[in-house]
């Protein structure tokens, strides 16, 4: 008999929905985090946007898990009346040198069974956002706004009701494989030594550094791990858009664009800032005069001073800023080959639209013995 029969560390969007779904499976489940709250770094630090599933390679996991993800999270939000609005999304180009990036996305939302994309020219694009400029876009509809932390609550609460529970403020001090699951060392006001059977790690940022400190888990299992900082600059004043618009993609994020929240405001980002560490969640103001000329690209009416700084992300990026990105990784042990383990690794964005998803996969891979 173990303590613990199954450990998430992280209670994150992620960590939260796979103990959720773990708890209703039928396992004992106890939600760690070193944090004093649940969702308090890359979940509570991102646009609360529920993507359709269209940038990603068809066939890829995170093309999977997004689109399942997204009919998942839509049907759970419904059935239990949480905050979201389907509101739709504009991707706009704004040159006709940008319209191939556009049909690129076009024909992998169609090969991931994406089919709802429709193009508008110039003054369809208009007619429905009088404020945004563009020579072609195109519209997704199934593009929303979540409240993220009101979903968090919920999971956490069926969670809970199926028997789980939660500890706060209970870092990782340490952890080594036994014969039949792991010993963990938990720190915190009354650190303590739990045996463990099962354990996902979940742990966001720090999941790669959690790999380091286990013993004999094979090196070449670890991904290396950067960090690229996203900035949000919120809006003053009249809120000009009724969707969301978003530019052409970048190389490391979706570009500069801009989400309107739950409660109507307006915020643009995030950009990519590649930083050494992910404590940096400080917004420098300077970077408005970045924000200003990308935003003006496709809201011309932009005027000056209307941007304050807001709050800054991290995304747990797999890759550095001249390398390209790499999907999502939920390792079980038919990867690395440790027993009773699965790593999620590298969950960025899409992962708040695909936790349900990815939850179910973690399911999966634990019930094969």
């Amino acid at each position: 008999m173990h303590d613990i029969d199954c450990l998430v560390i992280g209670a994150g969007v992620v960590g939260l929905a796979t103990a959720r779904a773990l708890a209703l499976a039928g396992r004992e489940v106890v939600v760690v985090d070193a944090a004093e709250g649940i969702g308090t770094q890359t979940s509570a630090r991102n646009s609360e946007v529920i993507h359709a599933g269209i940038y990603y390679p068809p066939g890829s996991l995170k093309a999977r898990v997004c689109v399942e993800g997204r009919k998942r999270l839509y049907a759970y939000l419904r059935e239990r009346n949480l905050p979201h609005k389907a509101c739709g999304k504009l991707i706009v180009a704004t040159s006709a040198a940008q319209k191939p990036a556009l049909e690129t996305i076009m024909a992998r939302a169609q090969a991931s069974g994406v089919d709802t994309l429709r193009w508008l020219d110039a003054g369809e694009a208009k007619a429905m956002e009088p404020e945004v400029r563009c020579e072609i876009a195109l519209l997704s509809p199934e593009t929303g706004v979540v409240d993220s932390h009101a979903f968090m609550l919920s999971l956490l609460g069926e969670c809970e009701a199926a028997g789980g529970s939660l500890a706060l403020n209970t870092p990782i001090a340490g952890w080594r494989r036994e014969s039949d699951g792991f010993s963990v060392d938990f720190g915190g006001e009354e650190p303590a030594t739990y045996s463990v059977r099962t354990i996902v790690n979940s742990a966001g940022h720090g999941a790669p550094r959690l790999l380091h400190s286990l013993d004999g888990f094979p090196a070449e299992h670890i991904p290396k791990q950067s960090f690229a900082k996203g900035n949000y600059f919120a809006l003053l004043g009249k809120q000009p858009f009724s969707h969301l618009v978003y530019p052409v993609p970048e190389a490391a994020g979706l570009g500069i664009h801009a989400t309107i929240d739950m409660g109507g405001r307006v915020k643009f980002g995030p950009d990519v800032e590649w930083v050494e560490h992910d404590q940096d969640l400080v917004v420098d103001p300077a970077r408005a005069e970045k924000f200003y000329a990308a935003i003006r690209t496709y809201w011309p009416g932009l005027a000056d001073g209307a941007l304050v700084a807001d709050y800054a992300g991290i995304r747990p990026k797999l890759h550095g800023p001249t390398e390209p990105m790499p999907d999502f990784r939920i390792d079980g042990p038919a990867v690395h080959g440790v027993p009773e383990l699965v790593n999620l690794l590298g969950i960025e964005s899409p992962g708040l639209t695909s936790s349900l998803a990815i939850a179910e996969l973690v399911v999966e891979k634990l019930s094969v013995r």
